[in-house]
């Protein structure tokens, strides 16, 4: 089910980024077969989690001539590869992408990186903290006076890296609907991360972004676009820019500019005065009251959820936003669409990995089959 039903994907196994990708296209309807370093001293692999669901496995050993065969053979049917290994590995170790697309032309071969495929730091260690910094995305993060914070992992990993990848490989394969070729898809968490700061780029264009760290208008500098500690120690965030919602916001505060000498709204020497006194009215009532008196008013406030915490909200629920797989509450698959249906997604091979039959279903005669589990296939 899904609009990508009827894609094949091999992926290798990885970090972050990459199994991230891999994961959208399988909750999308993608057949996602995923690769495991079987090796003695393979590389680190995350413990199981959401990242993996959706896939079936194999588990072979990617340092032997056999198990690169096992790999190039599942690949010869494949639509999509997926590999996150530094510059020159994959070709090392055999299933560069000279080799692969030799094999099977209409590949379309993603390639996860930090810096890229080339210039001075392509064989570099980083990560995201690393990629992000020298993008440009980390230093305005922050409150004034104080160092960077990072945003976790989110921006390098996640929406510069793993989202950009899949925004890629749909292109390429967009492409390929026309040309009859696959290709290379160069994904590299530092162009993603510079690729996320063109508005911040336009907003510094336009005038609208020229103090320090966090004294911008997005970075927590202006009082109507900031989060506040309330009563029981929890937070709201407050994103009133317009000022018809500014308005709104300040009645349900209960706030009255002129008795409190607030200046107008979008002139910064007023904003420390008016975030003392948003601030102390928000240390008032607790999270969950405030959010109830904002509920339903346009003033653009809401309470601060914890990831753990976000699926209860009701409008979550309503939507079904989180789904339940093998036990664990974590995000459902996204977007959504009008035709296409997206089930929902199960764990990892589910109901146990089956290598043999695996490997039938990807096209591989029984013999061969039989004799690759029997000796090479975990």
């Amino acid at each position: 089910m899904g609009p990508l039903t009827g894609l094949k994907v091999v992926e290798v196994a990885g970090l972050a980024p990459a199994p991230f990708a891999c994961m959208i296209l399988a909750d999308l309807g993608a057949e996602v077969l995923r690769i495991d370093r079987a090796a003695v001293g393979a590389a680190y692999v995350a413990p199981a989690g959401p990242l993996d669901r959706g896939r079936r496995t194999l588990g072979l050993d990617l340092k032997s001539p056999e198990g690169v065969e096992v790999l190039r053979s599942v690949t010869e049917s494949a639509d999509v590869f997926v590999e996150g290994f530094r510059p020159g590995v994959a070709e090392r170790l055999g299933f560069g992408p000279e080799e692969l697309l030799e094999q099977n032309p209409r590949l379309v071969y993603g390639r996860m990186t930090g810096w890229g495929q080339d210039g001075p730091l392509a064989p570099s260690a980083g990560h995201d903290i690393n990629y992000i910094a020298l993008s440009g995305a980390l230093e305005p993060i922050g409150r004034a006076g104080e160092r960077p914070h990072a945003p976790l992992n989110l921006l390098g990993d996640f929406a510069g890296g793993g989202m950009l990848l899949v925004v890629g490989i749909l292109a390429a394969l967009h492409e390929r609907a026309t040309s009859g070729r696959g290709e290379v898809v160069d994904a590299a968490m530092a162009d993603g991360a510079s690729l996320l700061m063109t508005f911040i780029h336009g907003m510094r264009a336009a005038g609208m972004w020229d103090g320090e760290r966090g004294t911008n208008f997005l970075d927590g500098g202006a009082p109507f676009y900031d989060t506040y500690e309330c009563a029981d120690g929890r937070y709201v965030a407050v994103g009133c820019v317009e000022p018809p919602f500014y308005q709104r916001f300040l009645k349900v505060l209960g706030v009255d500019e002129e008795s409190e000498g607030l200046d107008f709204q979008l002139d910064p020497r007023g904003w420390e005065r008016t975030r003392t006194v948003v601030a102390a009215r928000f240390k008032e009532r607790s999270r969950d009251q405030w959010a109830k008196d904002f509920e339903g008013t346009d003033a653009c406030v809401t309470p601060v959820l914890s990831p753990w915490e976000a699926h209860e909200h009701v409008h979550h629920r309503e939507r079904r936003s989180f789904v339940e797989v093998d036990g664990l509450v974590q995000p459902a698959p996204a977007p959504r669409f009008s035709r296409s249906a997206v089930a929902e997604p199960g764990p990892i091979d589910a109901g146990g990995r089956d290598p043999l039959r695996t490997l039938l279903d990807w096209g591989i005669p029984e013999s061969q089959a039989n004799t690759w589990v029997a000796d090479r296939v975990r």
